[in-house]
């Protein structure tokens, strides 16, 4: 199984039991690996707030950044705030059991 098969994988059955995980983590972590698989790329993507908001179909700013923070925290992808010469970034975390 390759990296991105496990990642999905692995995000949904921990999200299983993952108390802290609302509908909306779910949602935006599915943006992001949507960006993933069509970027082509292994297991970092760039992103943009715009685009994953609309792809995750979140309304809200605040809750966007506190989602996408949460995942960070909870260590489900390494997430890299905008700078003005990267851009943000999503590293997604491939290991078993997360």
């Amino acid at each position: 199984m390759n990296c991105n098969n496990r990642v999905i994988v692995n995000f949904l059955n921990q999200a299983k039991s993952d108390l802290r995980l609302r509908p909306t983590h779910i949602s935006l972590f599915t943006a992001c690996f949507c960006l993933l698989v069509t970027e082509g790329a292994d297991n970092k993507v760039k992103i943009t707030r715009k685009k994953l908001m609309v792809l995750a179909k979140i309304g809200s700013i605040s809750t966007y950044h506190k989602c996408m923070n949460e995942l960070a925290i909870f260590n489900y992808i390494i997430y890299k705030p905008y700078d003005y010469y990267t851009g943000s970034s999503v590293t997604f975390l491939c290991k078993s059991g997360l």
